[in-house]
């Protein structure tokens, strides 16, 4: 939200939109998703601060995308009733009632100088990207059924006078790239029969790619990738006398561009409206004697995990403390004083540690013989003394987050919870705190 030394903020890019508005015409401007995640300002807020910067800038819409559902429902909730714009995502269903949650619309058709546009928000298939435990009261329609939902809801907003249909969607292309794209490679995340009349161009997001691509039929994919490195831009005209729609721009507009430009006071504004809830970051925890590297925290972390196993759960013969394990940008730390809010960017996620119980086949597949780059482990002096002869059929314990836990094929059985509210940049803030970098 913010500007510093590891990333750029919304201070100049919120002077670059209102620019915009007073030169371009008809602006909509648009989210896919993922925007309350990432900076200790939003996070310490949970997402009201942007939320409210949103409605400054009148957006017109917003899909939900998986790091919403980083701190449950409740505070998409809360959020969408602050929103002056609808949060979309016309595939989220609630387990209970088979109907789309209450939070959510499907879509919005809006106007803007005389043409009606009309958005589809959805959810890509991202379902495994949220912790289980901040899921389990949705499930999301995707595949075919996401198909027919877009197609039917284009259809319908074509009935009531769109001119023109976005799709937005939290989904996209695996790589930065940029020409056409084939449908084979389309298939994995966005069906090209919805090009085919039923959308005119797409936004997408949540792989952190930056690409322009077009499709067999001529509709463009864009997608901006993150930490605030830029945006994606498009034009349309719209013939209204023989009603065809025509894309004649679409570009990744990169941050250096408006870098240069003044801060706009809104942002100032917005971080003295919630300066209790942020002040809470500035605190200086201790000093850091040198670049740490993100394997090097997520390793650090798994053994901080190992070792709060020893300490919290003293009855067990607890093997290992990790899992996966995720950091965010600028990815690393940097030498010099270190900030609860840093730590906070780097691992945002709240995810509360658990003894589990695990089958040894799948402790030795799933964590200590994993392919996966993201799975960290730490032994304790109790895993250590095993030497690495595990008993397939046996029972072992280890201390993981619930991200890890509530993941069904981890083959975990949750035992017991460590204190509420402790996540991983705690334990590495009191390690800091204590020197542990120095």
């Amino acid at each position: 939200f913010l500007d510093s030394d590891a990333q750029g903020g919304v201070d100049e890019l919120t002077t670059y939109l209102k620019n915009a508005y007073e030169t371009e015409d008809h602006v909509l401007l648009l989210s896919t998703g993922d925007m309350w995640q990432g900076s200790s300002e939003s996070n310490l807020t949970k997402g009201y601060v942007i939320t409210e910067w949103m409605n400054h800038l009148n957006f017109a819409a917003m899909t939900l995308g998986n790091h919403e559902y980083d701190w449950g429902e409740t505070y998409i909730e809360n959020n969408a009733t602050l929103a002056g714009f609808p949060l979309l995502a016309i595939n989220i269903y609630d387990r209970d009632t088979n109907e789309r949650v209450s939070y959510c619309q499907s879509s919005v058709l809006v106007q803007r100088g005389g043409a009606r546009i009309g958005i589809i928000g959805a959810m890509g298939d991202c379902y495994s990207s949220i912790s289980g435990e901040m899921s389990g009261g949705i499930y999301f329609k995707t595949g075919r059924e996401l198909t027919d939902l877009v197609k039917s809801e284009a259809q319908a907003l074509r009935e009531a006078g769109a001119d023109f249909i976005v799709y937005s969607v939290h989904d996209g292309h695996g790589s930065s790239s940029s020409g056409s794209i084939s449908d084979s490679a389309l298939s994995a995340y966005y069906d090209p029969i919805l090009s085919e009349g039923y959308v005119d161009i797409v936004f997408e997001g949540h792989t952190h790619q930056r690409y322009v691509l077009t499709d067999g039929d001529g509709v463009y994919h864009l997608q901006g990738g993150g930490d605030n490195k830029g945006i994606t831009h498009a034009e349309a005209t719209i013939n209204f006398a023989n009603g065809r729609s025509e894309v004649t721009t679409a570009e990744l507009i990169s941050s250096t561009t408006y870098a240069h430009l003044p801060d706009d006071p809104i942002v100032e504004t917005l971080m003295e409206k919630y300066k209790d809830q942020v002040s809470a970051g500035d605190a200086v925890l201790g000093y850091n004697d040198s670049y740490r590297s993100g394997d090097y925290l997520r390793q650090l972390v798994a053994d901080l995990y190992a070792k709060v196993g020893e300490e919290a759960f003293p009855d067990y013969n607890i093997v290992l403390g990790g899992g996966f394990l995720s950091v965010r940008s600028p990815y690393n730390l940097a030498a010099g004083e270190i900030t609860y809010s840093q730590l906070q960017m780097i691992m945002p996620f709240d995810n509360t540690l658990v003894l589990c119980s695990v089958k040894g086949s799948d402790l030795k597949k799933k964590f200590i013989n994993t392919s996966n780059s993201n799975y960290f482990i730490g032994y304790t002096a109790y895993g250590r003394s095993l030497g690495g002869q595990i008993d397939n059929n046996a029972t072992y314990y280890i201390v993981v987050d619930t991200y890890t836990s509530t993941y069904a094929p981890n083959g975990l059985t949750e035992i017991a919870r460590y204190t509420s509210g402790v996540y991983a940049r705690d334990l590495l803030a009191d390690y800091i705190t204590a020197g542990g970098l120095k």
